[in-house]
């Protein structure tokens, strides 16, 4: 299981030299040396044109792809020598997700997607379901528990995500494209959310090609040909502190 080690500055996110190499024919190097540290409790925006890299590098940090070279340190744990049931398993307890296409189970009501981490944890019954209530109260969405997707409109769906990404109490929130589907009015009210858990004390990482949500967070990473353009240091900030899971030895 992954090795535990002290973070410095208590980041929650430490890289260094990463790379990442499509092999299809011609190499591909989408990420070339990168190093990234994020600090708990920090909302960090990565920005940058098409194909710059930002999308692999989030990929990359939350182990959904593996990397060619360099180190990835999640809430004090190297991931890089995981095997892969180790990993998913600790994705699964330690990080939350949001996709620009909800990825909510259509067959399955606002309450039940939500359940969903905690199940996969070994959660059940009314702990699970008690912990997937209140999160959608958290978010706003009491009235619309037993609601579907269909029966949702796309900022409700995206708030479904955001309360399904939070309900395990994760080190790290990912977050890709989350308001690339959304019109400017729910992409505000989803924005607003995300930094008031944030302002609560979740860390995210947000990719985004929308000025307005880049300058949403606290800092701004820019990305292009697969290298960090502008990295301000990390800038910690008092935060009510979040229970964290962590991997069973």
């Amino acid at each position: 299981m992954p090795t535990r080690r002290t973070s410095p500055d208590d980041q929650i996110v430490q890289a260094t030299g990463v790379r990442k190499v499509y092999r299809s024919g011609a190499d591909v190097e989408a990420l070339r040396g990168v190093d990234v540290a994020v600090a708990r409790g920090e909302m960090v925006a990565i920005v940058g044109p098409s194909g710059s890299g930002k999308t692999t590098l989030l990929n990359c940090l939350s182990g959904l792809e593996r990397i060619d070279g360099g180190q990835i340190v999640i809430d004090g744990a190297d991931i890089a020598g995981l095997s892969d049931d180790q990993l998913t398993r600790y994705r699964a307890r330690n990080m939350g997700f949001i996709f620009q296409a909800f990825n909510l189970l259509p067959v399955l009501t606002a309450v039940e997607n939500v359940e969903i981490p905690l199940l996969m944890a070994g959660q059940r019954g009314r702990g699970a379901r008690s912990a997937a209530l209140e999160v959608l109260a958290a978010v706003g969405l009491s009235e619309r528990s037993n609601h579907r997707p269909d029966q949702l409109s796309g900022g409700e769906q995206q708030r479904v995500a955001v309360a399904r990404a939070l309900v395990h109490r994760p080190a790290v929130v990912w977050a890709d494209e989350p308001t690339g589907n959304l019109d400017s009015e729910s992409t505000d009210a989803v924005m607003a959310l995300l930094v008031a858990m944030n302002a609560d004390g979740h860390s995210f990482v947000i990719v985004t090609h929308n000025p307005s949500v880049a300058e949403r967070a606290g800092r701004v990473i820019r990305m292009r040909d697969g290298q960090i353009e502008a990295e301000p240091a990390p800038t910690p900030k008092p935060v009510r502190p979040v229970r964290t899971r962590t991997a069973k030895r």
